[in-house]
């Protein structure tokens, strides 16, 4: 019987968290024509504000592998109208630019995934809402966790 009690609470458990998760989806409007909405749910973490997830936008492509490349273009964070959640879009892939060391022409060209130059784009960790990003197609996005030591250092006075 307790086994049985457990087994509901548990259902009933993961009905209302798809429930939540079904209601902070109705903000995020579906994408527009050649667009694709990318969903992140994250995993609840014991310190959340010791975590950042990073977002990176790309695509693989065929490149050598002697020289670095990276798109043009940058992820724009908004704010949604009544909700105050946000969102990230990714109007254009811009054109592939890279660096120019001399590459024997022979050489294989390999796949590889290239993303948006610049700096890395890092936002706050909250598990209580879905990460939304809107890229073109064919573009993918990927992301990485940071996490912050537990402990901080002193830096001296000098």
């Amino acid at each position: 019987m307790r086994i049985f009690s457990s087994l509901a609470a548990l259902l009933i458990c993961s009905v209302v968290l798809s429930a939540m998760a079904a209601d902070n989806m109705k903000a995020f409007p579906p994408a527009e024509e050649g667009m694709v909405r990318h969903v992140l749910h994250l995993v609840k973490q014991d310190d959340e504000s010791a975590c950042k997830v990073q977002l990176i936008v790309g695509k693989i492509m065929q490149v050598d592998e002697g020289n670095r490349y990276f798109f043009s273009g940058k992820i724009e964070d908004e704010a949604i109208d009544g909700w105050g959640f946000p969102r990230y879009n990714v109007s254009t892939l811009g054109s592939m630019a890279g660096t120019l060391m001399a590459i024997d022409p022979n050489a294989p060209k390999v796949n590889r995934f290239i993303a948006l130059g610049g700096e890395a784009y890092l936002i706050s960790y909250n598990s209580r809402l879905p990460i939304v990003v809107y890229a073109p197609e064919g573009a993918e996005v990927r992301y990485r966790l940071w996490r912050a030591e537990p402990e901080s250092k002193v830096i001296e006075a000098g």
